[in-house]
């Protein structure tokens, strides 16, 4: 066996190269690394067009668009299309071909991208301080909006919205544009924000009443018009702030909103705001010609439910006003009493069954003095509360007393406003 020394030489060969027993010299049994075009700095070799007739050539064009040639072929294809017109036009066809193959990817983020990463961060660490959960839908609400609104060009800006609500049993409806939907969102939210201690959007601007539509109008008006998009900084900030503040109040949802000629617990006007939040989200989706998806199960419920508790405070009113017919004598009782009542079942998703009283606003719903029965899919419900879908028009299912089921759902879409 040979030795080494650290230098690699052979310290029992002589000058001659002859081994130590005696045999012709044959050096180092263990050859040294082979040099490398890399390791000198030297450019490497490219690679070479084979020499290919022109039939071939044109039988690889498909593998070449698809760049599953080898170099070599690669290289002999590239430089007969610089020579053959025909073979150019066709290796054009088949690239513009593949790139139809391939499956476009969106650059829009995805409205729910934001709902999937705070779930899976709280799921790993829970926040100190968490939304409660009648806040839960109007912070998602809001986001979702918010991610509509990011790419958003000023053409989209300016795009014209009709804003659609139901009034004296008729149609109405307000034309703007986005960023008049968002000075809407804004003025209105902002009486949530009074109720909890924030500054007022409408600063100095005064507003005849606390009513949506009144400070709407008063905001339109003395902000330069017609709105840009600056409004969304102050919108997104409100409705962090909002967000933000409920974190803190813990079963303090029952602290009143005004609403001008009426009052919501803070709890339910949450849910309201988030509510209008998906209903205006839909109209500038529809707009700018963009998909969008309804809330979450869960956050439809809770909206579905409000509404439910609000039909009989509105069926009274519509009585009061002579739009609704008088209530049964026999059945009309006093408040925590059972009396007549609607059964309203929601199918899909938010689904499930309410018993609406229909002759006071104080009695209890009763299976017992059940006298129709109303179904109607959850997502048209809602358009139907939102007075996008006429009651006259609304897909339901109806069973029972004729009349007291168009009490209900004139009744449902007397709930929205501008």
């Amino acid at each position: 066996m040979k030795a080494y020394d650290e230098n690699g030489e052979n310290d029992h060969n002589d000058e001659t190269g002859e081994s130590d027993d005696g045999g012709p010299g044959t050096g180092a049994r263990i050859p040294l690394p082979r040099a490398s075009v890399e390791d000198d700095g030297r450019a490497l070799p490219g690679a070479a067009p084979v020499a290919l007739e022109h039939q071939v050539l044109t039988s690889l064009l498909g593998a070449w668009a698809l760049a599953a040639c080898s170099a070599p072929e690669a290289a002999a294809v590239e430089e007969h299309l610089g020579e053959c017109d025909s073979c150019a036009d066709e290796a054009l066809r088949l690239r513009e071909a593949v790139t139809l193959l391939q499956r476009p990817e969106s650059l829009d983020l995805d409205p729910a991208l934001r709902t999937r990463v705070l779930e899976g961060c709280l799921e790993r660490r829970p926040p100190r301080i968490p939304v409660p959960d009648w806040a839960a839908s109007y912070d998602a609400e809001t986001a979702r909006l918010d991610a509509l609104l990011q790419d958003f060009g000023d053409a989209e800006w300016h795009a014209p919205v009709r804003l659609r609500w139901f009034e004296d049993d008729g149609a109405a409806s307000r034309r703007t544009t986005v960023a008049g939907v968002i000075a809407h969102l804004l003025s209105v939210d902002g009486t949530v924000a009074v109720g909890l201690g924030l500054d007022d959007p409408l600063g100095d601007i005064t507003a005849p009443s606390r009513a949506p539509a009144a400070r709407t109008e008063a905001y339109w008006r003395a902000s330069h018009y017609p709105p840009t998009r600056a409004v969304r900084a102050p919108w997104r900030e409100q409705s962090h702030s909002i967000v933000r503040t409920v974190a803190f109040t813990g079963d303090a949802g029952g602290m009143p909103v005004s609403y001008g000629d009426f009052e919501l617990p803070l709890r339910d006007a949450m849910l309201d705001r988030a509510f209008e939040c998906w209903v205006h989200a839909e109209d500038i989706a529809e707009a700018v010609d963009y998909p969008y998806a309804p809330p979450s199960a869960r956050h439809l419920n809770g909206m579905i439910d409000l509404a439910a508790r609000m039909l009989p405070g509105v069926l009274a009113a519509r009585r009061r006003a002579g739009l609704a017919t008088p209530g049964g004598g026999p059945h009309l009782v006093a408040a925590g009493g059972p009396g007549r009542s609607l059964r309203l079942e929601i199918e899909g998703s938010g689904g499930g069954e309410w018993l609406i009283p229909l002759d006071s606003p104080g009695a209890v719903g009763s299976a017992d003095h059940e006298v129709a029965h109303v179904a109607l899919d959850g997502v048209e419900f809602c358009r139907l509360a939102a007075g996008h879908v006429p009651p006259a028009e609304a897909a339901a299912g109806q069973v029972g007393d004729r009349e007291a089921i168009r009490d209900v759902l004139f009744a449902a879409a007397g709930l929205s406003r501008m």
